[in-house]
């Protein structure tokens, strides 16, 4: 049936051993409580073995009236005074109840530990695959989707979760209770139980025929499912613009295209592992046909009681449950391992940024920043900074400015070491940065961006996520100095506003003034401003421009530019073009060298198309003649 998906003699072990592998590392911390589902599992495999015996009892010594074993009726006997018969079934039966209570609170204590066990292994390992992913450079998230990593991080977690919580000890009890049935129907009736071992192997090559295609069913399904989360995530984050641009079918007709094919994937994966419990209750019944006509003429003959019958079809039936399942754990190692796959390439993943053996905590900024012909390229064959070199020097303020794909943002990328240089050396006071320790120089850095991120959260929690463990006074001092404090205050709940996704919204500006209010209060020596008042509006630019003005004081920044009038009192400025620094100076140096930087600046003040439109000239020029902030 599965012919075409033939497991490789080589692969599969590998598979398989990295997945108990990983498993080991996960469940060690937990043994203890495994150690306490381990010995609920045997309490509950004993009760089911003892579970047919009391029924024996009733139809053999109760009803044909046949001697019990001398074992037992020498156990009993002191309750046997008088009317044995009913003495016996009343024993029987409170025996039944008994084997039933004590596999109940077995059942209980294995399913709170196991749950428990779980749910500490998927902690430890979302955390372990979380702390991995935000140690990898951005061009890994350069390159990766959001949605793959969630359903990573979520979906596999899970099902190796259940694989190594449950499933491992599921697999050790299973066979416990095959050998244990094994033994007991041989005692009963040996031939009989040759019978049911003459079916296994054949059960077993089944299952080893279509495993390899149950993986590689579920792989496919994990991926289609990923798909789906990165549509839904790409729709939802792009709600405004979707709605903006009236485009909701379209993006629902692209959900529909990959839910569809997740249907179609699924269904395929469903077909095959469909097949595994027919084929195993067919078996099963043909094995009980086989023993019920045996059975039946030997009981006619004297030579097998009913009792004895009543236990072997009962041991029969649950003999095959462990096998099917043992060979439905198939199915569950599939997944599991489809799921460690997917873990592993994420915690395998070396896209790390480097921290060097050896490396020093950065020393105050005394002299300054440089660049040493620096080269930089997300893709191989397209560089997009060539070979630039420049210095600032410690409290100066550098605007950077250049045309649209110059590689503006990417030299602000490379001094926090979000990426390293392809070529070439940044260094800080003379010290190459890739010998820093990487987190305490970062903690130099501060960054304010054309749009702050809120994190969901209070108005607190994300003015001190630029360093946690501010006190609530300095917290304050942080959004005054931003003058984000007025607004705040007139919040519904003050510092306590939550806000972030699903929260409050706040204007462009207000969430600027917390992004500042954010660097104010990690009081890092190195301020990156990237367009921070680009997506603003005339108003809010001053009172955002004001805050920085504060911000700036006494620290080294770099300041990316469109708005050539917010640089315009820089001690230098860079213009890039083509991956390198065409020129550099103050304004009016670099005025006067009439190049590249005066002719964007007559572009942006003096463009032929405002003087066409006059309504955009008159707002070119308020801004233009806008007093000055502060």
């Amino acid at each position: 049936m599965f012919g075409y998906a033939q497991p490789l003699a080589f692969e599969a072990p590998q598979e398989e051993a990295a997945l108990f592998r990983l498993i080991r590392e996960l469940v060690r911390p937990y043994r203890a409580a495994l150690g306490v589902v381990l010995v609920a599992m045997l309490v509950q495999t004993a009760a089911a073995l003892a579970a047919p015996w009391p029924l024996k009892v009733i139809l053999d010594s109760v009803v044909s009236h046949r001697p019990l074993p001398k074992w037992l009726a020498h156990l009993i006997e002191p309750l046997m005074l008088n009317q044995p018969q009913m003495r016996l079934a009343t024993l029987a039966a409170l025996a039944l109840v008994a084997i039933a209570l004590i596999g109940a609170i077995a059942s209980y204590i294995q399913n709170y530990y196991t749950e428990s066990a779980g749910q500490w292994i998927a902690h430890d390992l979302r955390m372990r695959t979380y702390h991995h992913l935000q140690k990898l450079s951005l061009s890994y998230y350069d390159s990766h989707q959001t949605g793959a990593m969630l359903s990573t991080i979520t979906d596999d977690v899970n099902t190796i979760q259940q694989f190594a919580s449950a499933s491992t000890l599921g697999i050790a009890v299973d066979l416990l209770t095959i050998v244990c049935m094994v033994g007991l129907m041989f005692w009963l009736n040996w031939d009989f139980a040759l019978i049911a071992l003459g079916l296994t192997p054949f059960l077993l090559l089944f299952v080893s025929r279509f495993k390899r295609a149950v993986k590689q069913a579920t792989h496919e399904v994990r991926k289609k499912q990923s798909n789906i989360v990165s549509a839904v995530q790409q729709g939802l984050e792009s709600m405004r613009v979707v709605q903006a641009f009236g485009q909701e079918a379209l993006e629902q007709q692209q959900l529909e295209i990959v839910s569809k094919a997740s249907v179609q994937a699924a269904l395929h994966a469903r077909r095959i592992k469909s097949s595994l419990s027919p084929v195993v209750n067919v078996a099963v019944a043909g094995c009980t046909a086989i023993v019920l006509a045996r059975g039946a003429a030997l009981i006619l003959r004297g030579a097998m009681t009913i009792g004895d019958l009543t236990v072997f079809l009962a041991y029969l039936s649950r003999f095959f449950k462990p096998v099917e399942d043992l060979a439905k754990m198939s199915n569950t190692m599939a997944q599991a391992a489809v799921g460690v796959e997917r873990v592993q390439s994420l915690l395998e993943t070396d896209v790390i940024t480097p921290e060097r053996e050896g490396a020093v905590d950065p020393p105050p900024l005394n002299e300054g920043l440089t660049f040493e012909h620096v080269a930089f390229h997300y893709q191989p064959d397209q560089p997009v900074l060539k070979d630039v070199s420049f210095s600032v020097k410690a409290g100066e303020m550098v605007g950077i400015v250049g045309p649209t794909g110059s590689g503006k943002s990417t030299v602000m990328s490379l001094i926090p070491r979000f990426y390293d240089p392809t070529n070439g050396t940044i260094r800080i006071d003379g010290t190459d940065v890739a010998n820093l320790k990487l987190q305490p120089f970062r903690n130099q850095v501060g960054y304010v961006l054309q749009d702050t991120v809120l994190f969901r959260g209070t108005v607190a929690d994300n003015i001190a996520f630029g360093r946690p463990g501010a006190t609530r006074e300095e917290v304050i001092a942080a959004a005054k100095a931003a003058n984000a404090d007025e607004f705040i205050q007139k919040m519904s709940a003050g510092y306590d506003t939550m806000v972030g996704e699903g929260a409050q919204a706040l204007s462009g500006g207000q969430r600027q003034r917390i992004g500042i209010a954010r660097v104010f209060v990690r009081n890092s020596s190195i301020l990156l401003l990237d367009e921070p008042t680009a997506a603003l509006d005339t108003e809010s630019e001053r009172t955002v421009i004001r805050a920085l003005e504060k911000l700036m004081k006494n620290r080294t920044v770099i300041m990316i530019a469109h708005r050539l009038s917010t640089i315009r009192d820089a001690d230098k400025i860079l213009a890039l073009k083509d991956g390198v620094v065409a020129e550099q100076g103050t304004h009016e140096e670099l005025m006067a060298m009439n190049g590249f930087y005066a002719e964007m600046h007559r572009t942006q003040f003096n463009d032929s198309s405002l003087r066409e439109c006059p309504r955009l000239a008159r707002g070119e020029a308020a801004l233009q003649t806008a007093p000055a902030a502060g």
